[in-house]
């Protein structure tokens, strides 16, 4: 069969205030001895052309900000419709599934015009973590690059996101749960999206403001609707918070930049899906300093208060999968009344870059920025060859103190005994309160390399920018303005 191009025609009806659409093709077929076979067992004349139409007089009635949801079945003419809008709307338009995207760059470095630019964009799309940040896109799932490509939709700026095909190659709670995301920031972002799809279980989370049904042949149906932000994710409806235990912490754990060691648990609460934990928070005992504490309060609490009625949160995790439908904050919120303690308080690099516990209630108190005895420390151990970006592997920083000869090892261990007494207790990870500084002197000449190797990972933690936030039983996020 030979196809002939499609005859595309809109014109804009200014009665009705909106395009109309026009699309047909039409068909001819070779002859051969089957097709002729054909023609005479059924009647049919092949040596003439047929025009099928597909849209005849069709209107669209697109406003800035709509969420336009094209669904029916297969080669019903889902995406012509499509293209002839993406035509329609030209230079303004960005096709997700056209993005230009680098393959074999870690992705933190491909959106943004700035570290924290980058940061905000991927965590809006679900690319969250920290692991995450520094994968190639060649190394991403294909539900993490529908993500990816969103993020560069958005750094783009363009008014209208378009999107064929529109999550078919997504498991079904996957896709619900990138629908629900991607209609909630083309709103936010003041942004057209247009998707079409073969799919029909994606309308509650897209929420379309026009809804357009596509049958066979001429039949079609528009729906046009309320353009209102989605509520909430469908792929969530069921899923419970209830106590944890350690071993539901071990099930996540390894989804978390820092697994290797939980601080001693107050509680652990489960957010579970199906008898399978999708998400688990652990509230621990607080450290005996915090920086921000006494901004919050008003006053320093004496060591037993601490141990009586105060927690901090060491843990929030939720499974890649679901990130970006507010289950992270639902942890925290609905938590935060049972935990059994007076004040909690959440200290947390991400919580700067995603405002995740402040909408659960918390305070935001403070952003602190390392001590400046330790970001001497630091510069001090990148003279001796240590690059800060690596030192939080314990493998990069033993494989560089095996090359270094025997004074360097005595600079390091100068450069560490350099830092503020209230961090020995860290860097040693000894289990007493407060440790002297002939105390941690005597820890450093005793360690091996793989001793200064982890002690270089807990440096590597206390130079980063981090976010102190607040909670108390009585005034929520309230205490000292």
């Amino acid at each position: 069969m030979k196809v002939k191009a499609e005859r595309k025609a809109r014109r804009y009806d200014e009665e009705r205030g909106c395009y109309v659409y026009d699309v047909s093709f039409k068909t001819s077929v070779p002859l051969t001895d089957r097709t002729i076979e054909v023609s005479r067992a059924f009647g049919l004349g092949v040596d003439e052309e047929r025009e099928h139409v597909l849209y005849r007089d069709f209107d669209l009635k697109l406003s800035e900000g709509d969420v336009v949801y094209i669904t029916g079945d297969s080669g019903s003419g889902k995406s012509v419709l499509l293209r002839a809008i993406e035509a329609d709307l030209g230079d303004e338009a960005a096709n997700i599934d056209d993005v230009d995207v680098d393959r074999d760059t870690p992705i933190i470095d491909t959106v943004g015009h700035s570290f924290r630019e980058a940061l905000g964009l991927l965590s809006k799309v679900g690319l969250n973590d920290a692991f995450l940040f520094l994968r190639r896109y060649r190394e991403l799932s294909e539900g993490q690059r529908y993500r990816y490509r969103i993020a560069r939709t958005i750094d783009g700026g363009k008014e209208f996101w378009i999107a064929d095909e529109f999550c078919s190659t997504l498991d079904r709670i996957t896709a619900k749960i990138v629908a629900y995301n991607i209609q909630k920031l083309a709103r936010r972002n003041g942004a057209t999206l247009v998707v079409a799809t073969t799919h029909d279980d994606l309308g509650k989370d897209l929420n379309p403001s026009i809804c357009i049904r596509k049958g066979w042949g001429e039949e079609v149906e528009v729906d046009y609707r309320s353009n209102v932000e989605a509520s909430r994710c469908t792929a969530v409806e069921g899923i419970t918070i209830e106590e944890g235990t350690r071993e539901d912490y071990e099930r996540l754990s390894h989804l978390h930049y820092r697994d290797a060691r939980l601080p001693v648990p107050r509680e652990i609460y489960a957010m579970k899906s199906h008898g399978k934990p999708v998400g688990v928070i652990a509230y621990s005992y607080t450290a005996v300093r915090a920086s921000g504490r006494k901004k919050a309060v008003g006053y320093t609490p004496d060591l037993e208060e601490l141990n009586r009625d105060w927690a901090v949160i060491s843990r929030v995790i939720v499974h890649p999968k679901y990130r970006t439908t507010g289950l992270g904050s639902r942890l925290i919120s609905e938590t935060l009344p049972i935990q059994g303690c007076r004040h909690v308080e959440l200290i947390a690099v991400m919580a700067q870059y995603n405002p995740f516990a402040e909408r659960a209630g918390m305070r935001l108190i403070q952003v602190k920025e390392p001590h400046r005895s330790i970001i001497k420390a630091v510069e001090e151990t990148r003279r001796l060859g240590f690059n800060p970006i690596h030192t939080a592997s314990a493998a990069y920083n033993k494989n560089v103190l095996d090359s270094l000869p025997e004074p360097k090892h005595e600079g390091l261990e100068q450069a560490l005994l350099g830092v503020g007494a209230l961090y020995y207790k860290r860097l040693s990870g000894a289990g007493r309160p407060y440790l002297k500084k002939n105390e941690f002197k005597e820890w450093l000449n005793r360690q091996d390399a793989e001793g200064l190797a982890r002690a270089l990972t807990v440096l590597n933690t206390l130079n980063q920018t981090k976010a102190y936030l607040y909670w108390s039983m009585e005034g929520g996020g309230g205490g000292v303005p």
